[in-house]
């Protein structure tokens, strides 16, 4: 939940999300269909608080997950829910943007999510006080990391190389992407994308997600165990679906 890009490239759009986590955490569970409130979404599951940080809508909006809000914060001994729980109430709601704006976040541990609705782009972030949205444009492409992981001098690192490797990948497939988020950095270990803090933090694995026109195509790859998973979801038009959970 730590590092991810956004590239739109001809007629479709990536997401992909490096996932930096504790190495105590159980591995999660690839990506898999589920419903919730008749809704039909999908995504990897995490085992430990059963939420997620990147996840497809059948209606074709998607969102990822980042811990942490602008800065580094002091984590509370307890908060009331997971930040992977309350990312599965927003993305499965037809207007995830709609909902974020207005579900009581008190003692929800900081963070930032990225929302893909109706072909628009949002940067949505909650501090533990109070909630900050701005649109980014769609036309470009965009990378974040982590306030909890990386200061703002290695995120500014992170997006200089990120514009030169666009320079020379102009329409990158999914494939290329995922290479730049596998091999990127200068050799530090602590702050490449594919990083590693005396392994008890470390990068898990790399999922990205392809939305088309007519489907969303999930690729996990499971760093862990060393295992590739793909899915694939026929997006429905959202005039036919029905949400019986709608904020």
């Amino acid at each position: 939940m730590c590092t991810v890009t956004f590239i739109p490239s001809g007629d479709k759009i990536y997401i992909t999300s490096n996932r930096d986590e504790k190495s105590w955490r159980r591995q999660a569970l690839p990506p898999r269909f589920y419903i919730h409130n008749q809704v039909q979404l999908l995504y990897p599951r995490d085992e430990d608080a059963g939420g997620s940080w990147i996840a497809v809508n059948e209606n074709g909006n998607a969102a990822v997950l980042l811990n942490g809000a602008f800065v580094k914060h002091t984590p509370s001994s307890s908060y009331r829910k997971s930040r992977g729980l309350i990312f599965l109430d927003i993305i499965k709601s037809y207007k995830p943007l709609k909902y974020f704006s207005a579900i009581d976040l008190t003692s929800i541990e900081p963070f930032t999510i990225i929302i893909v609705e109706a072909t628009n782009l949002f940067e949505c972030r909650w501090d533990g006080h109070k909630k900050y949205c701005r649109q980014r444009e769609t036309a470009e492409a965009h990378i974040w990391s982590s306030a909890t992981l990386y200061n703002k001098q290695v995120r500014g690192k992170r997006e200089q190389r990120f514009a030169a490797w666009l320079i020379e990948h102009k329409e990158p497939e999914q494939d290329n992407i995922l290479s730049f988020h596998r091999f990127s950095g200068d050799g530090n270990k602590e702050t490449d994308l594919l990083m590693s803090r005396g392994g008890e933090i470390y990068t898990v694995s790399i999922t990205s997600v392809e939305l088309n026109n007519a489907n969303a195509i999930m690729q996990y790859h499971d760093l862990h165990n060393k295992e590739t998973h793909f899915a694939k979801m026929q997006l429905q038009p959202a005039a036919t679906l029905y949400y019986a959970y709608d904020a």
